[in-house]
């Protein structure tokens, strides 16, 4: 069997889940790791048991001297796009952590790039392929809502800011909004086949990551993101969309996903809210209830969902990667969709720093 050859550059903590779905892929080997701590990637594909695979302390260097098909890029946010570009070039195929890049400016190259080459570039948005978010988009998509004109999303952490280099500006580039707001949004603009965003009026605010009450104090000290959000965004096709995200807040949630339409209405609950971590929708979801009419008379109907599925979503998102690659086809998860969840993202950013509204332009590639 002839294998799929696989780098990983960033070999920090996401990239376990990375390797983890690999090593259970027999058309798959992991011949190298990157990463710009020294002796970081020789430790983790020790740990991982690859001990004939190449340990470089440089990605370029690593594209440069192995022979690759594709890699894995599990860097930090900031990152992203100087990492996913210099593979492509170096012909491979990508797949690329979420957030896809931090700026619209960013992303629009990279989409460039990939065009470029024709190489696969997919992003890393495992709940897509969670069955119960699958059902939530089958049922916007039947068209049971009538017109959808307004959804309401967010959920957030009461308490769940993680560290790391998630909370440096240098490294993230933001916070909350990119690291589990982009699920959310995902989860929406997936279900309604991805409108173009036109407009956003966000805000963002940093009081518990800066706060040594909430956060260790090495980490308060170095704090330099959001661990809020909030935005109203206009969408193509009159659609409003009504955002927000935390990862600490003194409430339980802030609320449940609303799909509004002229039809029919469908709200959507966390998967668990009673957790201080739970509402992120970044994996399944709770239950699903139709609200409608039936003979003139105002009711609701709870959704039968699937049992939830044992099997790891994460692994399917790598699976699909793995046999677009074999069997030449296109990104399971493409930039053309994902394109818009990081205009958005870069929408807050900047409405958040300049205090009013601004306009979303996302050049045709």
């Amino acid at each position: 069997m002839e294998k799929i050859r696989i780098g990983i550059i960033g070999t920090g903590g996401i990239s376990n889940s990375h390797v983890r779905s690999y090593k259970q892929m027999e058309d798959v080997e992991i011949v190298a790791g990157a990463d710009i701590i020294p002796g970081k990637a020789r430790e983790a594909l020790d740990r991982w048991e690859y001990p004939e695979a190449q340990a470089f302390e440089s990605a370029q260097e690593m594209l440069e001297k192995t022979e690759l098909d594709a890699v894995s890029v599990c860097t930090y946010n900031s990152t992203h796009a100087e990492c996913a570009i210099a593979a492509l070039k170096a012909g491979c195929h990508v797949l690329l952590e979420k957030p896809m890049t931090v700026t619209l400016s960013d992303a629009q190259a990279l989409r460039r790039v990939e065009k470029e080459t024709g190489k696969i570039l997919t992003i890393g948005f495992q709940p897509r392929y969670d069955a119960r978010m699958q059902k939530i988009k089958e049922i916007v998509q039947s068209g049971r809502l009538g017109q959808v004109y307004y959804v309401q999303t967010g959920g957030g952490r009461r308490r769940g800011i993680p560290g790391r280099t998630f909370i440096e500006k240098r490294t993230a580039g933001v916070g909350a909004l990119a690291d589990i707001g982009c699920y959310s949004l995902d989860m929406c603009l997936n279900a309604m086949g991805y409108p173009k965003p036109l407009t956003v009026s966000a805000v963002s605010y940093d009081f518990f990551g800066k706060n040594p009450k909430y956060t260790p104090p090495e980490d308060a000290a170095r704090f330099s993101v959001d661990d809020f959000c909030g935005a109203f965004i206009r969408l193509e096709g009159d659609i409003t969309l009504d955002f927000r995200m935390s990862w600490a807040m003194h409430m339980d949630t802030t609320g449940n996903t609303l799909f509004l339409g002229t039809d029919a209405g469908l709200k959507v609950e966390p998967a668990n809210p009673e957790s201080l971590w739970g509402g992120a929708w970044d994996g399944s979801c709770g239950n699903v209830t139709l609200f409608h009419d039936d003979f003139g008379t105002p009711t609701h109907t709870p959704i039968p969902l699937p049992v939830p599925d044992k099997s790891d979503c994460f692994y399917k998102k790598c699976r699909a990667f793995v046999d677009a690659v074999k069997e030449g086809g296109t990104a399971p998860i493409p930039t053309s969709q994902i394109i818009y969840n990081q205009a958005i993202i870069d929408g807050i950013i900047r409405s958040s720093e300049c205090g009013h509204e601004v306009e979303i332009h996302v050049d045709e590639i």
